[in-house]
């Protein structure tokens, strides 16, 4: 049994907010780059070309890759051989975020309730999911999440008669509605199979994927390439101004379900698609 302080994930989870809000990821730096060469458009490349000295900037002066510094999403993958010591483990994620978020200078936009919408002032309570694995290590991915992508994300609850066409349809027609609102070129995560919140959460952890890697099942990484041909084939482009470069990536998480379902979840994020790992 390994004992890890509580206090530790704090510091990993504050650091992690701040650098997940000023720092492009590598995967992400380096398939911007390869749009950027592949783009037809010279509209396109051109905004390309404007995102990319935008986040050189921000990582330079230490401002954030964008205004909208997200709601946190936290990840935890927990070894079963770990015993977390000094107080509870959501206590400590959020203090980190509320550390990262103050001493970072990010905006805070978490409200404390959906309806009466008064700000928390410190961007807690995070939105926090673990899982027990083995091992006696503890991995943390942080990933905030901007809501210009979020509020274009959509759930489907397809009839199995539907299937691998009718998940396509559903893809392809989320991306189209979202259009330029959610910042393209975009990453689109997919989750497909469990239950309604199952594959809400497999399409949210779908955008942690490393860019540019594809999903081990062969017809998945089939479709994943189908579909990123097809999206970038709608011409949305750039800032939604055309071009060939729509989106970016598309993930998908696969899960069994029930025989009577076919339940799929498309959870897009924006041209940063901040997301941070780190092992303790």
């Amino acid at each position: 049994m390994r004992n890890i302080q509580v206090s530790e994930i704090t510091e990993r989870v504050r650091e992690m907010c701040i650098r997940a809000n000023h720092f492009l990821s590598e995967d992400m730096d380096r398939i911007m780059k390869q749009a950027e060469a592949k783009e037809e458009s010279p509209l396109g490349k051109k905004i390309l070309g404007q995102l990319q000295e935008n986040l050189k900037i921000a990582a330079e002066d230490m401002i954030p890759i964008c205004q909208d510094t997200g709601m946190a999403v936290v990840f935890l993958e927990i070894g079963q051989e770990v015993h977390l010591e000094g107080g509870l483990l959501e206590d400590a994620v959020n203090e980190g975020v509320r550390r990262g978020y103050t001493e970072g200078y990010l905006r805070k936009s978490v409200v404390k309730d959906p309806l009466i919408r008064e700000n928390t002032n410190d961007n807690t309570p995070a939105v926090i999911h673990c899982r027990i694995v083995a091992g006696d290590q503890v991995k943390i991915t942080v990933a905030p999440k901007g809501f210009g992508s979020e509020n274009m994300s959509r759930i489907f609850m397809l009839k199995p008669a539907d299937g691998i066409e009718g998940v396509k349809d559903a893809i392809l027609t989320a991306v189209r509605d979202a259009g330029p609102n959610a910042c393209p070129p975009m990453v689109v995560g997919v989750g497909i199979g469990g239950t309604f919140e199952k594959c809400a959460l497999m399409a949210k952890q779908a955008l942690t994927r490393e860019a540019g890697t594809h999903s081990e099942i062969p017809y998945v990484k089939e479709m994943e390439e189908e579909l990123l041909r097809r999206i970038n084939g709608l011409g949305i482009g750039p800032g939604g101004l055309g071009g060939r470069t729509t989106a970016l990536a598309v993930n998908i998480n696969t899960y069994p379900t029930h025989i009577a379902g076919l339940p799929v979840a498309v959870n897009i994020c924006c041209h940063v698609n901040r997301h941070v790992v780190e092992v303790i």
